[in-house]
């Protein structure tokens, strides 16, 4: 791992995912903690450069659609407890489950667009099992 991805990985923990965590307080009413696959990501700068924008931003703007009423945000409180990101190589080897609280969402971040999931997609998966 290079000096410039630890640093990205310094960054994203430090700033970018508790920022996210605390937005999500706002739209909801509670923090859901992020667990994310720092070795899946560890040579793949471009991979962290794009997963704030490819799972946070995304999953947010789903949320806000999600939450844009009191029945929605107690549904979300109640039902998700934690996401969990993985970075994966091939748009092939994309998932997204929503199990037992869990969010998981194995993006080919490198890939940019090409390789995320839409917010449409994030909501639709929420709504139907919250």
């Amino acid at each position: 791992m290079s000096l410039d991805e630890r640093r990205k990985i310094k960054s994203l923990l430090e700033v970018t995912i508790p920022a996210r965590v605390k937005e999500i307080e706002e739209i909801c009413g509670a923090p859901v903690p992020y667990e994310i696959d720092w070795d899946s990501l560890s040579d793949d700068m471009e991979g962290l450069n794009f997963l704030d924008n490819i799972s946070c931003h995304r999953l947010n703007m789903a949320l806000r659609v999600i939450c844009q009423d009191d029945l929605g945000k107690e549904a979300v409180r109640q039902g998700l407890k934690k996401i969990r990101l993985k970075n994966v190589k091939n748009k092939a080897d994309m998932k997204m489950t929503f199990e037992a609280g869990i969010l998981e969402m194995h993006c080919a971040y490198a890939q940019r667009t090409d390789g995320m999931f839409s917010d449409n997609d994030i909501r639709a998966l929420l709504t139907k099992s919250l």
